[in-house]
């Protein structure tokens, strides 16, 4: 006889989870942003209270929801901030973060950068085409950090990767602090210049080049940074 394995049925939380994640991503709440007050979901839904201030908690860890005590629960897009937040800890040396950061981003963005070739709209490329717009004609020190963060984060989106779109934005603060890192030993001379010939390899449909023109802006991106060498350990 013949015997199909059984599959467990998934928790009343994460039912709740799972019911709540969808009514956000199709525009439910309270049409403000919020979500309905504890005592109402949990009559909507016909579960207890607990059940459903269990699952709120859980998708606040998770970055969809921040409960604000005494106000309600606002629907928020910090799916990133659990990896940003543990990074710290993780890899408590900053140099190493940052160096661990490039590998990464060697790992990620070309990738993206290819894909983008393929990928993006004509709305996507108009964003890249802004973000190095603002890079370029800025002299504001920290404005510099922002367009340049967000000329990778809207690649990422072009890409039409969505992992790999959260991926981006879960480094995002490591990002920061590796561009500000940079940018106060050198200008933004090369990043222009770099991200333009990667908007150029998009914009001409040619995937292998946009990743080149990537891996090339990393390359420098990586000297910007002049991190100290890592010391080997005793054998």
């Amino acid at each position: 006889m013949a015997f199909s394995s059984i599959k467990p049925q998934r928790s009343l939380v994460e039912e709740v989870c799972a019911r709540i994640a969808t009514e956000v991503r199709d525009g439910g709440g309270t049409g403000d942003g919020w979500l309905p007050p504890e005592r109402d979901l949990a009559l909507k839904l016909g579960v207890s209270r607990p059940v459903v201030r269990e699952a709120t908690k859980r998708l606040e860890l998770q970055g969809l929801l921040e409960v604000k005590h005494g106000v309600g629960t606002k629907v928020v897009d910090k799916l990133h901030k659990p990896l940003n937040g543990s990074l710290a800890l993780l890899i408590p040396d900053e140099a190493e973060r940052l160096r661990q950061l490039v590998q990464v981003r060697f790992m990620l963005e070309p990738e993206n950068a290819r894909l983008a070739a393929e990928n993006a709209t004509a709305a996507q490329i108009r964003k890249l085409r802004a973000a190095l717009k603002e890079l370029e004609g800025t002299t504001d020190f920290s404005t510099a950090v922002e367009a340049d963060m967000a000329f990778h984060r809207e690649l990422a989106a072009a890409s039409g990767n969505q992992i790999a779109t959260l991926l981006l934005h879960s480094l995002s603060e490591l990002m920061q602090a590796s561009l500000t890192h940079g940018y106060s030993r050198t200008s933004t001379d090369n990043a222009v210049r770099q991200h333009a010939a990667v908007l150029n390899a998009i914009e001409k449909r040619d995937p292998s080049a946009a990743a080149k023109a990537m891996r090339e802006h990393l390359i420098t991106a990586e000297a910007d940074l002049a991190l100290p060498k890592k010391s080997k350990k005793a054998a």
